[in-house]
């Protein structure tokens, strides 16, 4: 009867954390006053990865992007003016792209249920859509997030960059709450999609010691192009999958932001378990990206639902 009554308490726990929290988010946020909201994004996200699946990496890295800058609130979406330069203009952010799969999925949701539905949302939904079609986890994700105000380019400064070394990287995300393992585990988005030379030339030009010397060469004679040449991640980059970690285990990591988590004692055990363990990536990631998704989010006057993703109303 104890067992039972613990049980039960257990389910209730699981169930008010799918379906609520205290950020005011829910699972069935839309239910009655959008119920198509998310068919319209996946359908969308899906015939676009179809006609390139490349995109799949840039929908998850622009999630990743607006949410490590003032939290989950379409602030990447916001296109610089006369008298503003936004975010999407940093350096940083100057690769991100997709933007047009968001507009597109927002204009359907505008002709269904206008000023109901966040452009916040639309990124956060794109993005698990995005890593599903690409084979990753299925999972859902709470909804409710309101668009933010403010996107400036200045604000850009805080987002990781591909120079840090572990100890650096373990501040940026324990500033956001995450732990270690997290961290890891979010740093396994680059299973999807490429890396630019002007990222990462210098390692193989300054002979980094933690870079595979054959793999250097390779580096190499990839950014013989220039420094808009791209490397891919691992050798399935539209693929989701643990081939990411192997890559570092065999001292292929493309930036040194990656390699690093192999060569630390402190996250190299977690590469190595998601290395020999997907299903144990899949999980620890689906719950990191929840958890990311949560990030600063925007409520009631602080936020707004903008008409259109790219301008603030």
């Amino acid at each position: 009867m104890v067992m039972a009554a613990v049980v039960m308490l257990l389910v209730m726990e699981v169930i008010m954390i799918g379906f609520g929290g205290a950020n005011g988010l829910r699972m069935d946020y839309y239910i009655t006053s959008c119920p198509f909201a998310e068919s319209i994004v996946k359908n969308t996200v899906n015939k676009a990865l179809q006609n390139d699946p490349t995109l799949a990496a840039a929908l998850l890295r622009m999630h990743f992007h607006d949410c490590f800058i003032e939290g989950c609130d379409g602030s990447v979406l916001v296109d610089s003016t006369r008298d503003n330069t936004a975010e999407k203009d940093s350096l940083g952010n100057l690769s991100l792209r997709g933007f047009e799969v968001i507009d597109d999925a927002k204009e359907q949701l505008e002709e269904q249920c206008p000023g109901i539905v966040s452009c916040a949302d639309v990124v956060a939904m794109a993005a698990r859509d995005a890593i599903f079609w690409a084979g990753g986890p299925i999972y859902d994700i709470p909804k409710g997030r309101k668009d933010g105000r403010r996107s400036k380019i200045e604000d850009t400064i805080n987002l990781p960059f591909p120079s840090f070394n572990a100890s650096q990287l373990i501040n940026a995300f324990g500033q956001r709450g995450f732990t270690t393992t997290e961290l890891v585990a979010l740093s396994g988005a680059h299973t999807l999609g490429v890396a630019r030379c002007s990222f990462f030339k210098n390692r193989f030009s300054n002979q980094d010691p933690t870079l595979d010397p054959d793999f250097a060469k390779a580096l190499s004679k990839t950014c013989g192009a220039g420094d808009n040449a791209e490397q891919p991640f691992d050798d399935t980059p539209n693929s989701f999958d643990n081939d990411y970690f192997n890559s570092l285990s065999r001292q292929n990591g493309v930036l040194f932001s990656d390699q690093v988590l192999y060569t630390t004692t402190a996250t190299r055990a977690i590469v190595d378990g998601y290395a020999m363990n997907e299903a144990r990536f899949f999980l620890d990631f689906q719950q990191a990206m929840v958890k990311m998704g949560r990030l600063d989010v925007k409520e009631g006057p602080k936020g707004e639902v903008r008409k259109n993703c790219r301008k603030i109303n």
